[in-house]
């Protein structure tokens, strides 16, 4: 297919196996890539686009894109945390929101703790307080609880113990770790509650994501790409595009000695079983 956004790094047996790409930002495009994302997309044989948001405004235009695509996007409605907390009026007016609207999404997402602008305030000496987070975070838990959807999470390293705890606490059993990274433990941890993670195409050159694909049960594995976040490797200066889910997918089977068609096959049907497709 000749498209301005994504070039596969290699032949494919087959093009079309169906996919779904489990965590992209389709409402961080500009406008007119977002629609030619999306079409092209389910030309090469996407199912689904699952698309997170980073707060009110962002679910908004994610809700807005599933009614111009009905089926193809499925959005999930949250507060992404690598940002400052929102007031107490926002946070209400996000949570009624989500409420008002919640047969109209998948999951509650993207939430978590700021792993990373903690770590950025900690570098230049800056005292950083986490507590507001993880209030955020419970009230979305509790909405997820309350609403019996399930929770797409940006939770990574030292985060990723804390948030098992709260989905303990609150009794959340679906969640879908994203891009996760973190210790033997923490995955052992959340392999045995079966929450799901998802690999990115940094699977094709990042050797510490390798070895989680590697370990994580199989039917407890998705694949996205995070757009438009970048990648490197075979993907370096390629704008982020849902076709690439098809080259993690690859990557997978190959990690599992198994066909790129079977490993295609078994990320869809985990990705469809979670979030009901």
């Amino acid at each position: 297919m000749d498209s301005l956004f994504y070039a596969a790094s290699g032949p494919r047996s087959d093009d079309r196996f169906p996919f779904i790409d489990a965590h992209i930002h389709l409402d961080l495009y500009e406008e007119a890539v977002q629609h030619r994302l999306i079409k092209e997309a389910a030309e090469l044989g996407a199912v689904a686009l699952i698309g997170v948001s980073m707060d009110l405004a962002s679910s908004r235009k994610n809700l807005a894109l599933s009614e111009q695509y009905p089926g193809l996007v499925v959005p999930a409605f949250g507060y992404h945390p690598e940002q400052p907390v929102p007031s107490p009026t926002e946070t209400e007016a996000l949570l009624s929101w989500i409420e008002e609207n919640a047969s109209s999404m998948a999951a509650v997402g993207e939430i978590g703790l700021p792993y990373y602008s903690r770590l950025e305030a900690e570098e230049r000496g800056e005292a950083f307080d986490l507590s507001p987070y993880i209030a955020l975070l419970e009230r979305l838990l509790q909405l997820a609880g309350r609403l019996g959807k399930p929770v797409v999470l940006h939770a990574v390293y030292d985060d990723a113990d804390l948030v098992c705890d709260l989905l303990d606490r609150h009794g959340i059993e679906k969640a879908h770790f994203h891009w996760f990274k973190g210790p033997e433990h923490t995955v052992r941890r959340m392999a045995e509650r079966g929450y799901f993670v998802s690999f990115t195409p940094d699977l094709l050159y990042e050797q510490e994501i390798m070895e989680l694909a590697r370990y994580y049960p199989a039917e407890l594995v998705m694949a996205e790409t995070d757009g438009p976040w970048p990648f490197e490797g075979p993907f370096a200066g390629q704008p982020t595009h849902p076709g690439m889910v098809r080259e993690v997918a690859a990557a997978w089977a190959r990690l599992h000695g198994i066909t790129e068609e079977e490993g295609a096959r078994i990320l869809f049907n985990n990705t469809r079983r979670f979030y009901r497709i």
